[in-house]
């Protein structure tokens, strides 16, 4: 019998349930939906399917690596696929990782792609109610459509004056 064929999926989720985001490490990556799917391969080896936040992610590296190591130290044969067809949308964010990310300090999104027509549309990200992940308000603006990492864009707080940044909608 193989290595592979003595664990199931639920074992493979287990062994990658505290990874965590390299770029954004109070989340796990399962909570923000890069962790996709684990399924069979063709040839009867499990696949722990992965998306990135989008196509040209730095992270996607590392993230591979530790998802390769994970399943190594818990004796799980398996191959790691990038998988970019459907793109990873913040719809695929738990309701959990909005909470650790507004913990944090990010503004979680505030509408993906589902409910976000206009996503695209700078004028309508604009004219979205930003709060405060300090102090809750929504008297906010946008100070650059560039953050901290390219997912990201900054605000500022215009009643507690403090920088922020916001996880932007896809």
């Amino acid at each position: 019998m193989t290595m592979a064929a003595v664990h199931d999926h639920a074992d493979i989720w287990a062994a990658l349930a505290d990874l965590s985001d390299p770029e954004i490490p109070v989340v796990n990556l399962s909570e923000l939906g890069i962790l996709r799917e684990v399924r069979q391969g063709c040839d009867g080896t499990p696949e722990v399917v992965i998306t990135p936040t989008y196509s040209g992610c730095p992270a996607m590296g590392q993230i591979e690596d530790d998802v390769r190591a994970a399943l190594v130290k818990a004796g799980i044969s398996a191959r790691v696929v990038t998988q970019l067809a459907p793109a990873w949308t913040t719809d695929w964010m738990s309701e959990v990782a909005r909470e650790k990310l507004r913990a944090y300090g990010i503004a979680p999104p505030q509408c993906g792609s589902s409910t976000n027509v206009l996503k695209f549309s700078r004028q309508a990200l604009q004219r979205v109610d930003v709060p405060c992940p300090q102090c809750g308000s929504t008297h906010t603006t946008e100070t650059s459509p560039f953050g901290s990492t390219a997912c990201k864009s900054m605000y500022r707080c215009l009643d507690c004056l403090e920088p922020f940044d916001y996880f932007k909608p896809y």
